[in-house]
């Protein structure tokens, strides 16, 4: 993967906080939080983004460093970072061949990011440099999301174009809106995704960028991701039903949209 292999740029970006609109009450937040304060810092936000997690963190005095592959989110995020005068430790780096200066007691990778990682050689690298970045007795905790219960009959299902998301531009009124459809190989667990977003003047379309990834990302089971964290060495794993201190068991039967959190310590 070269070092311009990156997917969100462009409106993707510019857009994204717009978009997602207010996250102050994801369940998430409180969730990472907590295992930050439980594990020990300073911790890691791996995709941090633009920020979401990470600069609410540091207001929060936690000790926080961020690493994420895209240079015009990193960007956005020491923006924000300034109006909030704060000064946070930000990496643009692929998490395969993560090399950071120093460990962690904790690493998040928050909003099924790792998913996004789809070729197995490459994740299973992801997991280990991970486990190098820890501490000992450090934590890695990560949510995954599985789009498809595998009820399905066809092992090929395609989600034909629909509108997820419109507002607008508060810096010179206009409309932003995003459009996705997506395909799911059932038998390989990939998705493959194509977005539009349009920039709208007066019901008049004046920009439009078109993003297509395939595959875009990879999702597991839970008795997959667990193997994940078994094959680099992860001891006391423990998955958790989405954002809960609930404990799951990796076989019950799985739904569509199905999110749970995986956590597990460097020996």
């Amino acid at each position: 993967m070269s070092a311009e292999d990156y997917e969100y740029r462009g409106l993707i970006a510019q857009a994204w906080d717009l978009l997602r609109g207010d996250t102050s009450d994801w369940e998430d937040r409180p969730f990472y939080r907590d295992i930050i304060r439980a594990s020990g810092q300073p911790a890691l936000d791996i995709g941090c983004g633009t920020g979401r997690l990470l600069l609410d963190y540091l207001a929060d005095a936690i000790a926080i460093d961020g690493v994420d592959v895209s240079p015009e989110m990193l960007e956005i995020c020491r923006q924000k970072a300034q109006k909030l005068g704060l000064h946070p430790t930000l990496y643009q780096q692929h998490v395969e061949a993560l090399d950071l200066p120093r460990s962690y007691r904790t690493i998040i990778v928050p909003s099924s990011s790792f998913q996004l990682i789809t070729d197995p050689q490459d994740a299973a690298e992801a997991m280990k440099r991970f486990l190098h970045h820890l501490e000992p007795r450090g934590t890695l905790v990560m949510p995954f999301m599985i789009p498809w219960d595998g009820s399905e009959t066809m092992s090929i299902v395609a989600v034909d174009w629909e509108m997820v998301a419109e507002q607008v531009r508060p810096e010179d009124g206009l409309l932003i809106r995003r459009w996705s459809r997506a395909t799911y190989d059932l038998a390989q667990q990939l998705e493959h995704t194509e977005d539009r977003y349009e920039v709208i003047r007066e019901s008049q379309i004046i920009e439009t960028e078109h993003h297509s990834r395939s595959p875009a990302s990879r999702w597991y089971t839970p008795l997959q991701a667990i193997k994940l964290y078994e094959d680099v060495g992860f001891t006391t794993i423990r998955i958790f039903k989405e954002f809960t201190q609930e404990l799951a068991s990796p076989s019950n039967p799985i739904s569509k949209d199905t999110v749970f959190s995986v956590l597990g310590q460097r020996p």
